[in-house]
């Protein structure tokens, strides 16, 4: 899963280290390595083993196989994964009212900026410029437009080594918008409950 989903995932913010799990549910994606993992909090350290156990169960999971198998036949080769999780991220956000009733997008998105940005010294250094491009060009909001899925495919091509070919990852994506909406509606309550589960236990 993609951005919007990890952060969506986060739990409650109603929770005590609600904060916490954010933050290190976002850093995750640049931490490597268990003395990385270490140097944060306890609390901050749950939310990376969060990070890590949402992509462990979606890589893992039948229907997500199903997805990128089928952008795998339609030539995005190794990349599938990365569009079926912004693909999906894509889907969350076209219908966030549906999959999330209690904030409109744009409220959750800033609300999130908000709270990113004003513990960003936390987080890996590559992060903190990445936050100040997703905050300025509202990167949450513009995945529920075709266009903003174009844009953050397009621009990931042009960054990864090797990536060319997903900057026609949009495309393929909505080809098929239908089946792949399919598949989310029938993954995304096992892995919230799945998160759930794991945040109730403690991780």
């Amino acid at each position: 899963m993609n951005f919007l989903a990890h952060l969506l995932l986060s739990g409650s913010p109603a929770a005590p280290d609600y904060a916490d799990i954010v933050i290190g549910n976002f850093a995750a994606e640049a931490v490597r390595g268990r003395a990385q993992v270490l140097a944060y909090p306890a609390a901050v350290q749950r939310g990376i083993h969060l990070h890590r156990f949402i992509d462990s169960f979606t890589d893992g999971h039948p229907v997500v196989r199903r997805t990128t198998a089928r952008l795998r036949a339609a030539g995005l080769g190794k990349w599938a994964g990365v569009v079926a999780d912004m693909g999906y991220d894509h889907l969350l956000a076209r219908d966030f009212a549906h999959f999330h009733p209690a904030e409109p997008l744009p409220a959750f998105s800033q609300r999130l900026y908000a709270l990113l940005h004003a513990r960003r010294h936390e987080l890996p250094e590559r992060l903190q410029h990445m936050l100040q491009y997703m905050r300025q060009g509202d990167w949450l909001t513009g995945y529920a437009q075709p266009e903003g899925l174009h844009r953050a495919l397009l621009g990931l091509s042009r960054r990864v080594p090797s990536g060319a070919v997903l900057a026609t990852g949009a495309a393929a994506f909505l080809a098929e918008r239908g089946a792949y909406e399919v598949d989310f509606r029938e993954f995304w309550p096992e892995l919230r409950a799945g998160v759930e589960e794991r945040l109730f236990t403690g991780m």
